[in-house]
């Protein structure tokens, strides 16, 4: 057996490729969305708060927000998980039941509102300052300004930074299964590498990775073209025009004589 033989029977044997694939459709993959996808909206809420609380002019409103995006930013994602799934399972217990699926999302969004938090913050901070002091010149409240003219140009200045943390939720979302997730809500990861312990091949983990690389490589192509886009501004289209026309336009216009005049 030659080692291209080995290499093929080891991660690309589609027997068992084939075995898996209903498993990571019905459940590996559904989990894997609702998990990033919940993670990301909560985080999202939390992110906006601690960022408009870390812009505060009060400091009783800056120096909680700092940190907490201290803390979780600096711990490991994996650490964090462990310490809510097991800090809070007596109480998730009572309120959502066995499942540790919960307090997976619920770790995962305090992570992802750490980094997202930097990231309104800072898109926020790059709005010029004028904006603001054009809108309080109109009779706008501080509130209403920042709600409706600020945060809104902050947050079209950060979007493709936003869907590049949400890449990494969705990679993140593999280490929930360390909670113990139960068989109806395994991740994509979980469910491969479940299979490739039951045939002992690491087809399955192979064709996991597929399905992540399905998620995240489209997505970090269409940041790259929002990026773009954003960057050039949106370009309309103008028919040529003759440059006789720019020179009839500078040259001065006749006077027009008297009428009745006669030589």
């Amino acid at each position: 057996m030659t080692w291209f033989d080995t290499i093929s029977r080891t991660f690309l044997d589609g027997h068992a490729m084939l075995q898996v694939l209903p498993q990571l459709l019905a459940t590996g993959l559904k989990n894997t969305l609702v998990i990033s996808v919940a993670a990301t909206v909560i985080g999202t809420v939390l992110a906006m708060v601690v960022a408009l609380m870390g812009i505060s002019t009060s400091r009783w409103l800056r120096v909680p927000a700092r940190v907490y995006t201290d803390v979780f930013r600096g711990l490991p994602a994996i650490l964090t998980i462990l310490l809510i799934g097991q800090g809070f399972a007596r109480f998730s217990q009572s309120v959502f039941g066995p499942s540790p699926y919960p307090l997976g999302i619920i770790a995962l969004a305090l992570i992802s509102s750490a980094y997202l938090g930097e990231i309104f913050r800072a898109g926020i901070q790059a709005v010029d300052r004028g904006q603001l002091e054009a809108c309080r010149a109109l009779g706008m409240s501080y509130g209403r300004a920042m709600r409706l003219v600020v945060v809104p140009q902050g947050v079209r200045r950060v979007l493709p930074a936003l869907v590049n943390q949400f890449i990494a939720i969705v990679k993140d979302s593999s280490l929930v299964y360390f909670r113990g997730l139960l068989t109806s809500e395994r991740e994509l990861f979980r469910v491969g590498q479940d299979a490739a312990v039951l045939s002992g091949n690491l087809s399955p983990l192979v064709l996991a990775g597929v399905f992540y690389l399905v998620i995240t490589v489209p997505l970090t192509h269409v940041v790259n073209v929002v990026d773009a886009r954003f960057r050039t501004g949106r370009r309309v289209p103008t028919p040529p025009r003759s440059g006789l026309d720019e020179v009839a336009e500078l040259a001065p216009s006749a006077p027009a004589g008297p009428r009745g005049s006669s030589l």
